[in-house]
């Protein structure tokens, strides 16, 4: 979803306008593309992105320090914030006799930690100003799917899955949702490689029933759903854009 194809919906099919949102991991892939889905219907977005810091420890500080301060600006640009989409996300393959400890410590990191710091500055924000608001995780199938050689990311998005539901119990209260998307095999530059060689693509493919991969797209405008008035009743839950992935016989 390239910003020079970016156009705004027309006004009766807007689900967010005037909405103040932020988005993180939103230069590539599924967070750009929810960034501009989110703008096209009408919200004010700001984004957020990671640099690269090498050491897992190091990296929890970084993001401490960079969470606090795209906060304090997305809130003094707005007025106040009423939607996070928490979408940054890192994974590496390796298998667990091969796992270094900074390599596990940098996903956790990046994945639950980087999610837990947002979530949490958001929350402060909306609490504060009495603000109803929507948090929406991007999670992935492998909350529930396992993936060999990949135990960290499994481990991180399993985490973020029961994160997600413990606090939309404390946050449903004070009128804020919490809701995940869970998307499966998407296209996006993460998953090119699998992409470009026709045997892997095939696999994959295998194991999605409705038979093809997801487009960014499909992703952003559940996104973009689920964070409107239109999704206000669904609190808690994870939405999985997977094309009946996780109805696949061998996860079950």
């Amino acid at each position: 979803m390239p910003d020079h194809d970016f156009r705004l919906h027309p006004p009766d099919a807007r689900l967010l306008e005037g909405r103040r949102a932020l988005v993180t991991g939103a230069t590539s892939g599924i967070g750009q593309g929810t960034a501009f889905e989110l703008a096209a219907h009408g919200a004010a977005v700001a984004i957020n992105h990671r640099g690269k810091v090498d050491d897992g420890r190091a990296m929890v500080a970084a993001i401490e320090a960079d969470v606090q301060r795209g906060f304090a600006e997305a809130r003094e640009a707005f007025g106040g914030l009423d939607l996070l989409v928490n979408n940054a996300g890192i994974e590496k393959p390796f298998e667990l006799v091969d796992m270094p400890l900074e390599e596990w410590e940098k996903v956790i990191s990046v994945n639950l930690t980087g999610t837990f710091l947002c979530t949490r500055e958001a929350a402060r924000i909306m609490r504060a100003d009495d603000i109803k608001g929507a948090i929406v995780m991007i999670s992935s199938v492998h909350e529930v799917i396992p993936w060999e050689q990949f135990s960290h990311y499994c481990a991180s998005k399993g985490g973020m899955k029961l994160f997600a539901q413990s606090i939309a119990k404390e946050l449903a209260p004070h009128g804020i949702r919490v809701v995940s998307v869970a998307p499966g095999a998407i296209a996006t530059p993460i998953n090119q490689k699998v992409l470009d060689d026709p045997e892997e693509r095939r696999k994959v493919e295998a194991e999605i029933p409705l038979g093809r991969w997801g487009e960014v797209s499909d992703v952003a405008r559940t996104v973009a759903w689920v964070a409107s008035d239109q999704a206000q009743y669904v609190v808690g839950a994870t939405i999985f854009v997977d094309g009946g992935m996780t109805l696949y016989p061998n996860f079950v």
